[in-house]
């Protein structure tokens, strides 16, 4: 097999795309970075990352094998297609799950393996599906009491910006609507606190948390962002689901996506949410658990 040419904004995003396209996991494919790209000054100059990638010797037959068994006359593929689907439309979900990387190779990915799980086990790993979190009450507060809620993490996060040696401008608003206060932070190093995959960026707004609610009544859902990250890593996201949602419809598979937090799962519950064709649902437990992607017992019926 040739080597495919495939570019994105970074190299992880590059080998993510490459998996998706390619039906492959990064640990099956020969990976060359051509360029590693760059960002360029105040987005002016940016380059993306290009990279080559073709399936290993040992997913090559495989991969003809697939290639082969779409090749059908049209009239005989789409009475097989049909007896195909009555039998899928009792089986979905019950097959073997696909693993797809999540933005990162040298993270790994997970092992394939079967989904055996069915009838009552089934149903309670699919008990919490879009809803990752209860809904908490929202009630008006009053401007003392925003105040106070704003000078508690302004004061927690100077501290910490402090004795990281990091200049930071903190901007806050709180939303009465949503109970939130939101959190922005400007500064010449914002890379440092977002972090791999935003995990720096998570867990600073996971302390903020816990600080600003410890003498609270009522919760408020703090928000931090910086360099408009979360939007960017949203707008990610749902570009995944939808390139999921095609391959699970194509192949009737399942498909496991990597760990994610409460945040990112409720995304991709989302963006699948009207999906006709797939349905989704999160399995195992923090900080492991993770979305799946199975394709709908009456999507072909």
């Amino acid at each position: 097999m040739d080597f495919v040419e495939v570019s994105a904004k970074t190299v992880d995003e590059a080998i993510t795309k490459a998996c998706i396209e390619m039906g492959l996991s990064s640990d099956q494919l020969e990976i060359q970075v051509l360029s590693e790209g760059s960002s360029g000054f105040l987005g002016i100059g940016s380059k993306p990352a290009v990279i080559q990638v073709r399936a290993k010797k040992t997913q090559e037959v495989s991969v003809k094998k697939e290639q082969k068994s779409e090749k059908k006359p049209p009239v005989e593929e789409q009475q097989k297609e049909e007896k195909k689907n009555s039998v899928d439309s009792g089986e979905a979900g019950q097959g073997k799950k696909d693993v797809v990387p999540e933005f990162s190779a040298k993270q790994g990915v997970r092992s394939e393996k079967e989904v055996k799980n069915s009838g009552k086990k089934e149903e309670e790993k699919k008990s919490r599906s879009s809803h990752e979190e209860k809904t908490e009450e929202i009630v008006p507060r009053s401007e003392e009491e925003i105040a106070g809620i704003k000078k508690s993490a302004s004061e927690f996060l100077s501290e910490v910006f402090k004795a990281m040696d990091l200049p930071v401008n903190i901007t806050m608003d709180y939303e009465q609507e949503t109970g939130s206060l939101s959190i922005d932070f400007e500064g010449p190093d914002m890379g440092i606190l977002i972090g791999k995959r935003g995990q720096t960026l998570d867990s600073l707004q996971y302390l903020a948390s816990l600080v600003v609610n410890k003498n609270q009544e009522h919760y408020v859902r703090v928000k931090l962002d910086t360099e408009n990250y979360r939007k960017r890593r949203k707008e990610t996201l749902e570009n995944l689901a939808k390139n999921i949602a095609y391959k699970v419809r194509r192949t009737r598979r399942s498909v496991s996506l990597e760990a994610m937090n409460p945040y990112e799962r409720r995304i991709i519950h989302s963006a699948l949410q009207g999906n006709k064709y797939v349905e989704t649902y999160s399995e195992g437990n923090e900080p492991y658990r993770h979305v799946i992607v199975a394709p709908k017992k009456s999507s072909e019926s």
